[in-house]
Parts: structure tokens; C-alpha cells; sequence
């Protein structure tokens, strides 16, 4: 009879959290799509294709953007879908009509085809948008054999003069 009060009140629980959370959520997080001032994020590209580049290279590029709404546009984060993409981003408000830019470096010592992702989260009437970067990398060249000495060595001593 205990256990099945305990399971009852939890139940009730789990439901009234439930049913407070949905009330709040739809208090803070007001529709964007119906705001028609909202923020707008309108990229020139959303994928960069670095093509074929070497092992070490530099591996940044930008996704330049503009604030095509009416309202000021907020980026509140930016996530790589990995620790070798990195990406930074503006953290100033962009106002109406201005441009901003997401710089995003890859690390490029794996060698291999490779395709990754950045998240962005913002106040815009799309608050994700997801750009891409893909490419190749290319093996280094390896250094060449260092050519073989014509002298012969003698562990550390000068050779003697024969005369």
C-alpha cells in the first residue's frame, strides 16, 4: 500500500511538472515566426568547400552574413560538430541592415575527406541555422633522405692528416 502511494505522488509529479512547464515555456519563448519585426540571419553561403588542401594548412574560413529583419540580431552560441572545427562569432548585437561574419578554422593534420558542421543559436525568426564546411586533406610531402655524407665518421675525433 506504501509503495503504491509513493508511485501515485510521483506520478502526480512528474505530471504537474509537466503540464507547469509546458505554460512556462510558452510564457518566455514567444513565437518568432508570428514577430514580424524579428531578426533575420540571411548568409551569403551556408557551405564552404575548402577542396583539395595539404596537411597544415591553414584551414579558416568566414561565412558572411547580414540582419535582413527589423530588430537587432543576437548570436548567443556557436558549436562545432567536433573539436577540430572551431568556430567564432560576433558577440555584439548586429543591427538592422549590418553584416557580420562566423570565422571557422579546421584543424587540418587528419588526413582524409571530411565534412563537419557549425551550430548557430540566435534570436532570429530561425533561431539554428547550421552552415558546413567539407573538403579534402591531402598527406604532406614527406621531407626528402638526407643525402649521405662522403665523409667518413670517426665517433666525435678529427680525422688525422697523412702526409
Amino acid at each position: 500500500m506504501k509503495r503504491t502511494l509513493q508511485l501515485l505522488a510521483l506520478s502526480l509529479c512528474f505530471t504537474l511538472t509537466g503540464t507547469f512547464g509546458a505554460f512556462a515555456q510558452d510564457a518566455v519563448s514567444p513565437v518568432k515566426e508570428d514577430n514580424p519585426n524579428a531578426p533575420e540571419i540571411t548568409f551569403e553561403k551556408d557551405v564552404h568547400d575548402y577542396g583539395t588542401i595539404k596537411q597544415g594548412a591553414d584551414g579558416t574560413c568566414e561565412f558572411k552574413f547580414k540582419n535582413t529583419g527589423k530588430e537587432p540580431l543576437i548570436i548567443s552560441n556557436a558549436k562545432g560538430s567536433c573539436g577540430c572545427t572551431v568556430p567564432t562569432y560576433p558577440k555584439e548585437p548586429i543591427m538592422k541592415g549590418q553584416t557580420g561574419i562566423i570565422k571557422v578554422h579546421y584543424d587540418t593534420k587528419r588526413v582524409g575527406a571530411f565534412t563537419k558542421t557549425v551550430t548557430l543559436n540566435s534570436n532570429a525568426k530561425n533561431d539554428t541555422k547550421v552552415l558546413t564546411i567539407k573538403g579534402i586533406v591531402e598527406a604532406a610531402e614527406e621531407p626528402a633522405a638526407e643525402q649521405a655524407t662522403p665523409f667518413k665518421k670517426t665517433g666525435g675525433m678529427p680525422l688525422e692528416n697523412s702526409k
